[in-house]
């Protein structure tokens, strides 16, 4: 077994594995089982994991750009606890149908990151970036959630403006102060969210369920987007009383 890049990693037991500093652009892993190993300063940009398990493991300083996961498990069921991501690199990184619940993202680039089918379950996100600098004045934002489970989640001032989180579930979720102008929100469950100050300027909502959310306690929603059968709720929330003509 070597550790270089492009190598190809197939039902092996990786448990407690150094991978300190390696590089293992465009590496694949199958049917492994990562667990309790120091993966610090790694550079697994391009790399691609399925069916594998990573359990009780904090990617620190890690490149994991266009790194994909498939159907890898990273929640460790005994004690509830989730990967750590601290201070790495996620740019258009994938996680499709995988289980990501408790998971970490910390202080971590996520510019154009895709999640699709995966449980995000009680995840958090701390000062994660989405944005590009592509001038001086000039910020380009990307990212998207779709069909996933984010109940529980911490998106306390996450800023995703123009971004896509669709058909995506937020029951209970913290979205604080979050930043989801001109964002794709269509579908999504927002049931009894908490979304004092979070902005929905120019958001697409329609479809979306948004019982117990109050646009009084939002930082704006202009040109915020909902299905007709939304109306009434909202403004009964707001305070007007709707009498039939």
């Amino acid at each position: 077994m070597r550790l270089e890049p492009g190598a190809v990693l197939s039902d092996l037991d990786l448990s407690r594995a150094d991978f300190t500093d390696l590089d293992l652009t465009d590496a694949v892993f199958e049917r492994c089982a990562i667990v309790d190993a120091t993966i610090t300063g790694a550079c697994l940009d391009g790399a691609r994991f399925s069916n594998c398990r990573i359990v009780r493991c904090r990617f620190a300083d890690t490149d994991l750009r266009r790194t994909r996961f498939e159907d890898c498990v990273f929640a460790d069921d005994r004690d509830h606890t989730g990967v750590a991501f601290a201070f790495s690199r996620l740019e258009e990184a994938c996680f499709a149908d995988c289980d990501l619940s408790f998971a970490t993202f910390e202080r971590s680039d996520l510019h154009g990151l895709e999640a699709t089918g995966c449980n995000l379950r009680g995840a958090r996100f701390t000062d994660v970036d989405f944005s590009r600098l592509l001038g001086r004045k000039i910020v380009k934002w990307a990212g998207a959630f779709r069909d996933c489970n984010l109940e529980f989640a911490d998106l306390g001032a996450i800023r995703m403006p123009g971004c896509a989180i669709r058909d995506t579930r937020l029951r209970e979720a913290v979205l604080v102060g979050a930043d989801f102008e001109g964002a794709d929100l269509r579908g999504c469950d927002f049931f009894q969210a908490t979304t004092a100050g979070a902005t929905f300027t120019r958001a697409d909502l329609r479809g979306a369920d948004l019982c117990g959310m109050n646009p009084v306690e939002w930082a704006g929603f202009r040109g915020m987007k909902i299905s007709s059968d939304h109306a009434h709720q909202l403004l009964v929330a707001m305070g007007v009383e709707v009498h039939p003509d």
